[in-house]
């Protein structure tokens, strides 16, 4: 039997506005950007339409500048993963900056599997943020 075909297209990438983990609706894009300003509270990452993947094992990586937890240890990769549960899924992977946000300069990447297949892989430039000018 021949491999499936599966799709996967980009939507959106940069910063966007706030997202909730428990609901099922996505955050809005508020602009395409691969730097992004060093302000606590600010939601950055991708958004990826995946199509003929139902059942698939989807897995995310975010890669970040070495900062420590509360116990004072560096802290790991975040990690994680989910079944895909349709046909057409519609997937965001990002995270935001929080204090102290010295800490979270310098390149953030994002990386999505799917089966072990890399689908995505972008870096995010989390930069000193002077003016707090974006949308």
């Amino acid at each position: 039997m021949a491999k499936k075909q599966i799709v996967v297209e980009r939507l959106s990438y940069g910063l966007y506005s706030g997202w909730k983990a428990a609901g099922k609706e996505l955050p809005k894009i508020r602009q395409h950007t691969w730097s992004i300003p060093a302000c606590e509270g600010i939601e950055f990452g991708y958004i990826l339409r995946i199509c003929k993947a139902r059942r698939c094992t989807l897995t995310f990586t975010i890669e970040h500048p070495p900062f420590t937890g509360e116990d004072g240890k560096v802290l790991p990769a975040f990690e994680g993963s989910e079944i895909i549960p349709a046909n057409i899924y519609t997937f965001f992977l990002g995270d935001s900056i929080w204090a102290p946000v010295e800490e979270k300069l310098g390149d953030w990447r994002l990386i999505t599997r799917i089966d072990d297949e890399i689908v995505a892989d972008e870096t995010f430039h989390i930069v000193a943020d002077e003016d707090h000018n974006f949308p």
